[in-house]
């Protein structure tokens, strides 16, 4: 299940149409859970790095330097994007695999740093909100996006179990990869993406937190399905 049209609503969440906002670092395995929690629930799903891997990979091909924050904001004004199953389509070309590349996704981290390309990329992304209810992962999906979401989760696992968790997920697409420099670039883009100024990755204080180091992905979706199930009954 991939991210579906958008529907202009409220960011906030209500419970006719509530929000499950999960964020956390890079290859925490947030994407493939919230996924299967929209599955189970029937809500729509946003993959909201999706959208800065996808700037990161048009910043490419437009020519727009990583270091242009008035020229990426532009771009990403624009941007010719379809989301259909479980493709990504950029200017009438399916890339899904392309901006699933380690370079794609440290590009998504550089130019997310900066305010001109979150402000520029927030509607859109608010646009995901609509009935019966959304699932959206990201950095800052609780914090910024949709701070009255119903359920804020922090998603993590260990550096070392994420680098292996990237490495498998490479290698089953037939894409070189080096664990090693998986590891290092990881640990790279915790610390760029928890010290930018603009929506640093960090833990809402409303937010619970979720290490799935020792858990399968079953595992993990079964908990954040129990704690929907509280909150909602509250």
């Amino acid at each position: 299940m991939m991210m579906t049209n958008p529907s202009p609503l409220t960011p906030h969440a209500s419970p006719e149409s509530p929000v499950i906002a999960i964020d956390g670092p890079s290859a925490s395995g947030k994407g493939t859970v919230a996924q299967l929690v929209a599955q189970a629930l029937g809500f729509h799903y946003l993959d909201s790095g999706a959208l800065y891997r996808l700037l990161a990979l048009a910043a490419g091909r437009h020519g727009v330097s990583f270091d242009d924050e008035e020229g990426l904001a532009r771009l990403a004004e624009g941007l010719a994007i379809r989301f259909e199953g479980s493709e990504v389509w950029l200017d009438g070309e399916p890339v899904g695999d392309a901006i699933r590349t380690e370079e794609c996704g440290n590009g998504a981290s550089r130019i997310a740093a900066y305010p001109r390309v979150r402000a520029a990329l927030l509607d859109l992304q608010r646009a995901f909100h609509k009935a019966p209810g959304l699932v959206a992962d990201g950095r800052d999906m609780g914090s910024v996006v949709f701070p009255g979401a119903m359920l804020k989760i922090f998603l993590t696992a260990s550096a070392e179990v994420r680098a292996d968790r990237r490495y498998k997920q490479l290698m089953e697409k037939g894409m070189h990869a080096n664990i090693n420099q998986i590891l290092h670039d990881i640990r790279q883009r915790d610390e760029r993406d928890s010290a930018r100024s603009v929506a640093p990755l960090q833990k809402c204080a409303d937010a619970s937190l979720l290490d799935t180091s020792s858990l399968t992905i079953v595992e993990a979706v079964d908990e954040v399905l129990a704690r929907f199930k509280q909150v909602r009954v509250r």
